[in-house]
């Protein structure tokens, strides 16, 4: 039974990236064949990581892109313990599945979908990925790794089927420490993933040229069929 009259129901909070805008760039929903998301880092925006397309521009591919509500998809660092970064965390995996989950209506199956990251969106990416194993077209964590502190369980359901995975990270890299990279190349590659490590001796927090060439032909393939 309600409560009295005049009483209110608490309204649910609304999720922090919820109504955030999703750019795209390439080939036409209706027309494409292919799609890739491509998720930005702390403090960078979905118009910063959607230039990135530029590197592997394919006529077939949608590249779509979401924006971060403050340009951060969760308050603290990845390594922290999963509920401080709540409620952003389970809003942004939202995201993303709410973009797979629209390219599958429009006929692009995750088998041909390509999900992309850096720093943070690697990082979101790759902690969506695991939490939803399946065949997709590629998964890029660039400067990034799974999400959670050191004895976070790992006991995710599913099988990559063989998706491929590259991770690239710098063994220097401030932010993302080396082996949680490593364990995440682990853990992917139990689960079914074809995984690609490239850990670089240059220092920095960035993207580099053999990383491209990595999701190029990643995007190729994925484009022949």
């Amino acid at each position: 039974m309600s409560g009295a009259p005049g009483s209110r129901t608490p309204a649910e909070p609304v999720p922090p990236h919820a109504g955030q805008p999703v750019l795209g760039h390439g080939a036409d929903l209706q027309r494409a064949r292919a799609a890739m998301v491509l998720v930005h880092g702390r403090g960078a925006s979905a118009e910063d990581i959607l230039s990135l397309s530029e590197e592997f521009l394919d006529s077939s591919f949608i590249y779509m892109a979401p924006q971060a509500s403050g340009s951060v998809w969760y308050p603290q660092t990845f390594l922290a313990p999963l509920a401080s970064n709540e409620p952003g965390l389970s809003s942004a995996l939202s995201v993303i599945e709410s973009i797979v989950v629209n390219l599958e209506t429009a006929g692009i199956p995750s088998e041909r979908v390509i999900l992309l990251g850096f720093s943070q969106g690697a990082c979101l990416v790759l902690e969506y990925a695991a939490r939803r194993a399946r065949r997709y077209g590629g998964i890029a964590g660039l400067s990034g790794g799974l999400i959670g502190p050191e004895g976070t369980p790992r006991d995710y359901p599913g099988s990559f089927a063989g998706t491929p995975v590259v991770l690239g990270c710098s063994v220097a890299d401030p932010h993302i420490p080396r082996p949680r990279v490593e364990e995440t190349a682990r853990v992917l590659g139990s689960m079914g993933a074809e995984v690609t490590l490239r850990l670089y001796p240059d220092p920095g927090h960035t993207v580099n040229e053999d990383e491209l060439e990595l999701v190029r032909k990643m995007v190729s393939a994925v484009s022949a069929g």
